[in-house]
């Protein structure tokens, strides 16, 4: 059993209806029950990850008025949030935007998800410090790719950051650019700590779940085609 990775899929909730992402679409489904593979769904947009030891994560939660004049649609905070960046990576590599998508020239080494409310926002990216090789093969070529991809398979699409930056300064210098936007003030937290009034908006697909959906995904027979014809 394969204990330290993690694959994330995602949904976005607006109002009471939630658009669900198949998938039977995005991973290998008979793979990942082999080697049982957690599946986590989470609320916010963006594509399909694997989280292991390698996985950098920065979130920001923020207030609707905490970035004075920034709009709070996708695009918007995305450009806020690449300008943030760009600090942080100057002098390490060729940084830039591209569609939603953190890169170094044109491999992607970070990506983006958000949730907009009423009065708060949320804006985080899992950046691909490391990755193992193999562990690309849980993911499929999804159908909606950005255009700058050109039908790259994942590994010619994908960067390591620790090939470009230490760990440890990429750190400081996202603490220090932070420090421009923001009053820091550093904190150590449960996690894991319990809150009745808490109720996790990700879920932990059940092995029931994800067989149903392998079974779902496979062909029929050409005899169960005739006998339902």
């Amino acid at each position: 059993m394969m204990e330290r990775i993690v694959l994330i899929l995602s949904w976005v909730s607006q109002g009471f209806r939630i658009l669900r992402r198949k998938p039977a679409e995005l991973l290998d489904v008979d793979l990942v029950l082999r080697d049982q593979v957690p599946v986590i769904k989470r609320f916010t947009g963006g594509g399909t990850v694997t989280v292991d030891h390698g996985t950098i994560f920065v979130t920001f939660i923020c207030n609707r008025d905490a970035v004075p004049g920034l709009q709070l649609y996708p695009r918007p905070i995305m450009s806020w949030s690449s300008q943030l960046y760009s600090r942080v990576f100057q002098g390490f590599g060729d940084f830039r935007l591209r569609e939603n998508d953190y890169v170094f020239g044109n491999r992607k080494f970070g990506g983006n998800a958000q949730s907009i409310t009423k009065n708060r926002w949320i804006h985080h990216t899992s950046f691909l410090w490391d990755y193992e090789v193999r562990n690309m093969a849980y993911l499929k070529l999804p159908k909606r790719v950005p255009e700058y991809r050109l039908a790259r398979d994942h590994l010619e699409f994908i960067c390591r950051m620790k090939d470009y930056m230490p760990r440890s300064v990429f750190i400081d210098k996202t603490v220090e650019a932070i420090s421009t936007e923001f009053s820091v003030n550093s904190e150590e937290t449960d996690p894991f700590g319990t809150n009745s009034k808490f109720v996790p908006s990700t879920k932990l697909l059940t092995r029931q779940e994800l067989e149903e959906v392998a079974l779902a995904s496979q062909p029929e027979s050409p005899l169960s085609q005739s006998l339902s014809l």
